[in-house]
């Protein structure tokens, strides 16, 4: 893709973290926004912020997990910008528990917003991205679609899922129009896990979550963790611009951050015995990471 000017791009998540940043980058590349969240306050923020932009920007409540109101969402959006040549399926939660303790409706409410909703969104947008001279979709999968930890089975089943499921739509696109993005972000410095619903009948954090917690010596105390975890993740802003970057660039496989680079180059090096490695990369990464907001950009 040569540019964002012009272009009509549909971002789920876009009430908060990366997908706000993806869509406050995108429209001020010139680009118009069709803004979809399910938290309608923390939507109408995202569009107020849009607001210092010269782009057309709506805004669609949206639970990616009704098939039928993502469905519907492709015509809602043509109706109001004429077409769409960027889709953005970004929306994801998490579950904090073992397998055995994970309640069936848990383990449905991450599949059919981590998984199923963006089947069900590619499945809706690709014929009208087809129909564009150049357009792009782009699929958050995480680095927990390359590596595990332990109590996220049903997070892990979901990325890895997006992974390969993105990663067949590369090969089935190859030479096309279309350009297919499968994303794997690191550390971000979002509210993800502050968001997490929490099995508490064990422990309180998986693996990675514990080795982050020693680090601020809070290991005991999720809500510190959780505050820990946004505070001392790469901005989301960033984060955004690494995406956008790379889907300029073409890159199917897009890795956000040093560490999420790191840990598939564990993997790769180590594949049953990676996370004997992490500590080597989460200690200083933790301390040298860029954690402000791009110059001129807010903070929230």
């Amino acid at each position: 893709m040569k540019t964002f000017s012009n272009k009509v791009a549909v971002i789920t998540g876009a009430g908060s973290g990366i997908g706000r940043y993806l869509a406050i980058l995108l429209a001020k590349s010139g680009a118009n926004i069709a803004a979809c969240e399910i938290n309608e306050a923390a939507l109408a923020e995202t569009v107020a912020m849009l607001r210092d932009y010269p782009v057309k920007v709506s805004s669609h409540p949206l639970d990616v997990a009704d098939k039928a109101a993502i469905e519907a969402l492709p015509e809602q959006v043509i109706a109001q910008h004429g077409h769409i040549d960027l889709v953005f399926n970004n929306a994801g939660v998490t579950v904090d528990s073992t397998f055995e303790d994970l309640s069936e409706n848990d383990w449905d409410w991450v599949m059919n917003i981590n998984l199923h909703g963006v089947i069900n969104s590619s499945r809706a947008f690709l014929p009208h991205l087809k129909q564009r001279p150049e357009a792009a979709l782009i699929n958050t999968s995480s680095i927990f679609g390359m590596i595990v930890v332990e109590r996220q089975s049903v997070y892990h089943t979901a990325k890895f899922a997006v992974r390969g499921f993105t990663e067949s739509l590369v090969k089935e696109h190859k030479g096309g129009s279309v350009q297919i993005h499968s994303v794997h972000p690191g550390h971000i410095g979002t509210n993800i896990l502050g968001n997490a619903r929490v099995n508490e009948a064990k422990e309180s954090a998986n693996a990675f979550q514990r080795l982050i917690g020693k680090l601020a010596g809070i290991e005991d105390d999720r809500e510190a963790m959780a505050e820990f975890f946004q505070r001392n993740g790469m901005h989301p802003s960033r984060a955004a611009q690494i995406m956008l970057n790379a889907v300029l660039k073409n890159r199917p496989r897009i890795f956000v951050g040093a560490d999420a680079k790191l840990m598939d180059l564990c993997q790769r090096l180590m594949p049953i015995h990676y996370e004997k490695l992490f500590p080597l990369i989460t200690v200083p990464l933790t301390l040298l990471r860029n954690k402000k907001p791009i110059q001129g950009l807010p903070s929230c």
